[in-house]
């Protein structure tokens, strides 16, 4: 594979990985391919053998051509008005975004705006790193209470049916209020929720 190809092969891997909102490790193990192996991909740093671009291919749910040829990917048609997604009570993908077990809906559109997840919250200490958000998010609270830190203002406590338009660019986290069990709807821009 030329050096020209392998760049485009990678940037098509990486576009994809993304707009089904998984991490390097998650395509790395649905593909059984090395993390650092499928890192160099992604970069064009290094050139695909057969077996791997067929891993790579079954694991994103793509034809050889959508990485050979990621103009095919580019020509696809505007969308169209009328498109639709439906997801049932207690259906989605799951998501685990910043050790917080959710559901993410729409997931089968490859072209999407924002991705609604319904996140179940049961920690009611903060542990860990910051998660950010391509773009702005909005959160609502289903059940419970949770607690809303950042990394700009104090922790803001929401109750059932309480939301919060906010920088998903802005670090976050999410706890239950008084360790109580919640599930709270977060709908962020762009596919994925990464850690800081």
């Amino acid at each position: 594979m030329t050096e020209g190809l392998s760049a485009a092969v990678g940037a098509a891997v990486r576009r994809l990985r993304h707009d089904r909102g998984w991490t390097l490790a998650e395509l790395s193990a649905r593909a059984e391919v090395p993390l650092s192996s499928l890192s160099k991909v992604e970069l064009g740093q290094t050139s695909l053998g057969y077996e791997v671009l067929i891993r790579l291919c079954r694991a994103l749910e793509v034809d050889v051509d959508h990485l050979i040829k990621p103009e095919i990917m580019e020509a696809v048609p505007p969308r169209q008005p009328g498109r639709r997604a439906v997801i049932r009570a207690g259906e989605g993908e799951s998501r685990d975004i910043g050790g917080l077990a959710g559901l993410a809906g729409a997931t089968d559109l490859l072209r999407r705006d924002f991705t609604p997840v319904v996140l179940e919250v049961v920690e009611g200490q903060r542990t860990g790193r910051l998660l950010r958000a391509q773009g702005d998010a909005y959160l609502t609270v289903l059940t419970g209470a949770v607690v809303l830190h950042s990394d700009i203002y104090a922790p803001l406590s929401l109750g059932i049916g309480d939301g919060v338009y906010f920088d998903g660019g802005m670090g976050f986290a999410l706890t239950a209020e008084q360790g109580q069990p919640s599930r709270a709807l977060l709908i962020h821009q762009g596919a994925n929720v990464v850690e800081d």
